[in-house]
């Protein structure tokens, strides 16, 4: 009987390493791995990150709202959804849906892309921006102010 404990003993050790071989593991992606159809946080838009060049950039291509509904106060109830809040005037009549959000990011290795910006078109602010690849369906981006510490992360998926 000790017999056979010691080889579940040791087969229940072995499996134990494997797992714990396993969890540390990390998810590691390619440059373009980045590439294709997210869907935000909220749910509402699907952003197309793309090769712009070396970097990487992104439009919105589809949001849950892409025209205005017949109650609208913000413009015309049935015509396409506008960037009003764009601190350009000149830019104010531009779709958002085909609207470039994402510019200008650099893959830094580790699964990780910096040195870009991302447009918010709720405020019409622009922002540092960051995003990490977290597994091939789960992309953290975080916009920020200044220092990475001041801004928020949403986590897309593809």
């Amino acid at each position: 009987m000790s017999l056979s404990m010691n080889v579940i003993s040791k087969a229940t050790f072995f499996l134990f390493v494997v797992m714990a071989m396993a969890a540390t593991l990390v998810f590691a992606a390619s440059p373009d791995d980045i590439l294709g159809v997210w869907l935000t946080e909220g749910k509402d838009a699907n952003i197309e990150i793309y090769k712009c060049g070396e970097k990487y950039c992104g439009n919105i291509v589809w949001i849950i709202e892409p025209n205005y509904p017949a109650d609208s106060k913000e413009g015309i109830p049935g015509t396409p959804v506008l960037d009003l809040n764009n601190p350009n005037p000149k830019l104010r009549k531009t779709p958002l849906i085909g609207l470039q959000i994402l510019y200008n990011f650099t893959y830094a290795g580790d699964n990780k892309w910096t040195d870009g910006k991302i447009y918010n078109p709720d405020n019409g602010r622009t922002y540092s921006s960051k995003m990490r690849l977290v597994s091939a369906n789960e992309l953290k981006v975080r916009g920020y102010i200044g220092i990475s510490l001041i801004g928020g992360t949403e986590t897309w998926t593809k």
